[in-house]
């Protein structure tokens, strides 16, 4: 009998493991062979992808009065599960108390993530990844789609809080963290939790391309503050962030 495919079997297991758990971790070299396995041009721009990460503005919505994050924002939907993804008008972020009782409860308006990363093949790749691992956890689904570029600094004065409002759901169906960039920074580490806060596991994004898959209906997550290596330095975490929700009719 002929063996499984290797990238088929990466899939299988993958989506055994969310529907087992609710969570999986899968390395920046799997995330990578499946994304070329899908074209060859899947991650041809990825040095200006991660790129646009040094022009981000400051997030003025923390609640904490903390200056330690940037990011850009942007909001598309698909469908089906097969059907184009659509880049929407830009429009605030929002997240009710429920879910962010830090900064949640009022209508957040972060810049837009710019055309041209919206637009690459990298970002395209990981977004067609996204829609079609969670249409098969989910089939059938339309789904309304946000991105987040996030960068969180560090210095000798203070902490860089990935998470700042805590262990925490975001209110959706399904989460994507991929690690873009770590820059001189310790610690970080990705924590995930049950609806009663119990630990289930935990590991650390740390090479382009390791992700982490959340079914936000089962799990919380939360990542520790980071901190800098060479404080003479700069010390950052790059992440993109993807949530997929279905369209209510």
């Amino acid at each position: 009998m002929a063996s499984t495919h290797p990238l088929l079997k990466l899939r299988e297991d993958l989506l055994t493991t969310v529907a087992k758990t609710g969570f999986s971790f899968c390395p920046s070299a799997s995330m990578q062979a499946w994304l070329l396995a899908q074209s060859a041009e899947a991650l041809s721009d990825w040095s200006q992808f991660a790129d646009s990460w040094n022009d981000m503005p400051l997030d003025e919505y923390m609640a904490d009065g903390g200056r330690y994050r940037r990011r850009r924002y942007a909001v598309l939907n698909a469908q089906s599960g097969s059907s184009e993804i659509v880049l929407e008008p830009h429009q605030p972020h929002y997240q009710s108390l429920d879910y962010n009782n830090l900064n949640g409860g009022i209508a957040r308006n972060f810049e837009a993530i710019q055309t041209s990363t919206m637009q690459s093949h990298s970002m395209q790749s990981v977004l067609k990844f996204c829609q079609t691992v969670f249409s098969e956890l989910m089939p059938n689904t339309p789904w309304h789609i946000e991105c987040h570029q996030f960068r969180i600094e560090a210095n000798d004065k203070s902490l860089g809080k990935p998470t700042p409002e805590g262990v925490h759901r975001d209110g959706v169906d399904f989460v994507l963290v991929m690690m873009v960039k770590r820059q001189n920074i310790s610690s970080g580490t990705t924590t995930m939790h049950d609806l009663e806060h119990k630990n289930l596991d935990s590991f650390t994004l740390t090479e382009p391309l390791d992700i982490a898959i959340v079914n936000d209906h089962r799990c919380m997550h939360g990542v520790t503050p980071i901190v800098p290596i060479d404080q003479t330095q700069p010390a950052y975490r790059d992440v993109l962030v993807v949530t997929f929700k279905k369209i209510s009719n």
